[in-house]
């Protein structure tokens, strides 16, 4: 077991000359970490659990095999669902000039995994040319190619409409008709859908069955069965479940973290 660190140990890794730095730690199930940022860009990748990231701005649900990448500055909080081994690569800003735009979840290929789980044992002050720095530079490398994932839910910024996310995300099996949410919330329903629509890039349809397919995903990292996890969340069969989610994802829901 690798202990929790501590906020010095965070600077300790920001702080260091070196452009990329890599910090392990375990979390146990439901641990919660507050609302803070850094200064440096990360990615949080954690190969056994699963870790829900939120921002002003959005949710990210990552999975094992999958990482999210932060951009330097962003105020998030992070909730481990399971028993969390979680991998962080710290990214001096301006170091790579192709490293990922914008928050996102990422593709963690094989490659990837093994460099993040090497650097890992590399102390801060490798020497430039030395087999640890080129582990590093080729780790660098990887990030500028990773593969950007539909594992994001946007937030809308005005409360009202934040009032329907959260009661979608509560009881995600319900419907949640847009004309009855927009008497509820004074709003005309043309309206409810072009505010929706201009703070999320989507439709309040559209957002609901996102948001579905993201919660989901957390109760099928547990290994829940297929079929339960698709009547909890609204769905009338595992076969109409598992089409959404291939038309999603690409892959079965069997298959996604395979």
């Amino acid at each position: 077991m690798i202990a929790t660190p501590s906020a010095d140990v965070h600077l300790r890794f920001e702080d260091t000359p070196m452009p990329v730095a890599v910090l392990a730690a375990d979390y146990p199930n439901g641990a919660f970490i507050a609302a803070h940022r850094h200064r440096r860009a990360q990615l949080l990748y954690a190969t056994e659990g699963v870790m829900l990231i939120e921002a002003a701005s959005g949710r990210w649900v990552v999975p094992p095999t999958r990482g999210v990448w932060l951009d330097a500055g962003l105020e998030h909080t992070v909730r481990m669902s399971g028993h969390v081994r979680m991998r962080t690569v710290f990214v001096e800003p301006g170091t790579v000039a192709h490293l990922p735009q914008g928050s996102c979840v990422v593709e963690i290929q094989p490659l990837l995994r093994a460099l993040i789980l090497a650097a890992v044992a590399i102390p801060f002050d490798y020497a430039p040319g030395s087999r640890d720095d080129m582990v590093m530079q080729l780790l660098l490398a990887e990030l500028a190619a990773i593969e950007r994932l539909p594992l994001y839910l946007p937030w809308p910024a005005s409360a009202r409409l934040r009032q329907l996310c959260d009661a979608i995300m509560a009881a995600p099996q319900e419907e949640h008709i847009v004309t009855t949410w927009a008497e509820t919330l004074g709003m005309a329903t043309r309206t409810l859908h072009r505010a929706f629509q201009r703070e999320t890039g989507m439709t309040p349809g559209r957002w609901r069955q996102h948001a579905r397919l993201l919660l989901a995903l957390e109760r099928l990292a547990h290994g829940e069965k297929i079929v339960t996890v698709a009547l909890d969340h609204g769905y009338t069969s595992q076969s109409a479940f598992a089409a959404m989610f291939r038309r999603h994802f690409g892959v079965a829901p069997s298959a996604f973290y395979g």
